[in-house]
């Protein structure tokens, strides 16, 4: 079925193939349909593909298939395509009669000829008629009218007359009626357009990311129509140029039911402050500045450029600054491209007049945890035991029975000597704590402190080169008696 035509109803079909079956002292058994359907592609063609599918299998009670005609068998773009479907049916010794077409579908010449042009004829006419189609929404999308889709977030679709006043909102799945009639898009309920403040807030100001934001909706029992956030809802409320406003036409297409195409932007049709902006352009413009600099692959010359940059704009660099400029990475891009900020700085010739090494000490602590972390878990599972690193960062389960606290302590010089700080982490809630103690200069790990619970140490506990005995009970050189504790043993007697 087609709708250009009121003489393709389903309706006028069956009636004049009904009238020819009769003509033809024929008796009609059983009926395809493919209701609303495009004839370009066998995709959507339900009717089409369980008929061929029965004459393929032998499950065909007929041998005469009546079509109203060429155009109706199929506007393929490939008229081999058509002939193939009909071969398909011959061969099955299934013969097709097209009813209202002025020659009989008897296999002569001119038969042939009469089908192949019908059916080249039938697939220019969907081409030119998307030609036209495309023309006239493109000729809409200037006006600042909308052509399909959902609103987004934050908007609505409203129905306007021929002349321009407001009929009604459209909620979703309603559309118009009548043809005259134009659809624009107007800012939604109040909630929603304060949840698309608060992205673009989050995204420029907070400098989190569309996992971070998304996260953060779904934790408040925020719904994007009635499901939760994700990444690429939140991604799309980000790039969507809808929400300034501007009618965005043909960044895709998808004619005649060929494949989805990308358009490039020169081809794409646009309208300027063709709706009520929810979000102003300066904000948007920032987010695509930041949304580019996320995904170019900066080099390190780049990366030392764009910092020099913002260096000679302010006198001055932290990461603040560096996550508030717009047009270079993040700060943790940094850190983990040169070793560190303050290396980052170093290069770039600013040198602040803190004492940033403790920032480089607590990466070498952290990196040394992570190593330490992996071959703990690498010996228990050697030994045939289990240990689970699914929980909280730094505490494991070991063989299901009890949990381990472990932490790396940095070493400060002081002028009383060497000391190690530790704070008691009261919410991981562990059964052992084992405390890795750093050498001097913070390097590598020097020895190990297992205490039974986290109670025994206090909110903060200073250790220096020699202390009590109450503490340095649980001092170890290596791992030996760690693993040991953790190292499962049979027992006589028992299984």
């Amino acid at each position: 079925m087609s709708t250009e035509h009121q003489q393709y109803s389903p309706a006028n079909q069956s009636e004049a193939i009904a009238k020819y079956a009769g003509l033809c002292d024929m008796e009609i058994v059983r009926t395809y349909a493919d209701h609303g359907r495009s004839g370009l592609t066998l995709t959507g063609r339900a009717g089409l593909r369980t008929l061929l599918d029965d004459v393929s299998n032998h499950r065909n009670d007929f041998s005469v298939l009546l079509v109203y005609d060429i155009s109706r068998w199929g506007r393929f773009q490939d008229a081999d395509e058509s002939a193939y479907y009909e071969y398909v049916l011959k061969k099955a010794g299934v013969r097709i009669h097209y009813c209202a077409e002025q020659f009989v579908n008897d296999g002569s010449l001119s038969s042939v000829l009469f089908k192949t042009l019908k059916r080249t004829m039938a697939a220019e006419y969907s081409r030119e008629l998307s030609v036209k189609v495309f023309a006239g929404q493109c000729r809409l999308i200037e006006l600042g009218f909308r052509q399909g889709g959902m609103a987004g977030y934050g908007l609505r679709r409203q129905l306007m007359d021929k002349d321009g006043n407001p009929k009604a909102r459209l909620a979703t799945r309603e559309y118009k009626s009548l043809q005259n009639d134009r659809v624009i898009l107007v800012p939604g309920p109040d909630d929603e357009i304060a949840v698309v403040a608060d992205i673009y807030h989050s995204f420029i100001t907070l400098r989190k990311g569309e996992t971070e934001i998304a996260a953060g909706l779904n934790s408040r029992g925020l719904m994007h129509n009635g499901k939760a956030w994700s990444i690429s809802k939140v991604h799309e409320v980000l790039i969507n140029p809808k929400y300034i406003g501007t009618n965005l036409y043909n960044r895709s297409s998808f004619k005649l039911k060929a494949r989805h195409i990308r358009n490039p932007p020169e081809m794409w049709i646009q309208r300027e402050r063709a709706f009520k902006p929810i979000v102003s352009t300066e904000e948007f413009t920032t987010v695509q500045g930041l949304l580019h600099a996320r995904n170019h692959i900066w080099t390190n010359d780049e990366m030392l450029d764009g910092l020099r940059t913002l260096l000679h704009t302010l006198g001055r660099l932290s990461s603040r600054l560096i996550d508030k400029a717009a047009s270079i990475p993040r700060c943790q891009t940094y850190a983990r491209r040169f070793g560190g900020l303050t290396r980052a700085y170093a290069l770039v010739g600013w040198h602040p007049e803190r004492d940033w090494s403790f920032v480089e000490a607590n990466r070498i602590a952290g990196d040394q945890c992570s190593i330490l972390i992996k071959s703990i878990v690498t010996v228990i599972k050697s030994q045939g035991g289990t240990i689970d690193t699914s929980a909280r960062k730094g505490l494991l389960t070991i063989n299901k029975e009890f949990t381990v606290s472990i932490r790396v302590a940095r070493c400060y010089q002081r002028r009383t000597g060497h000391q190690w700080r530790i704070r008691n982490d009261h919410s991981k809630h562990s059964d052992v704590s084992l405390i890795a103690r750093m050498r001097a200069g913070n390097e590598s790990i020097l020895d190990y402190y297992v205490f039974p619970s986290n109670e025994i140490l206090n909110a903060r506990l200073r250790l220096r080169s020699a202390n009590a005995l109450a503490l340095d009970a649980y001092r170890f050189d290596n791992l030996e008696f760690f693993l040991g504790l953790c190292r499962r043993q049979s027992i006589e007697g028992t299984t």
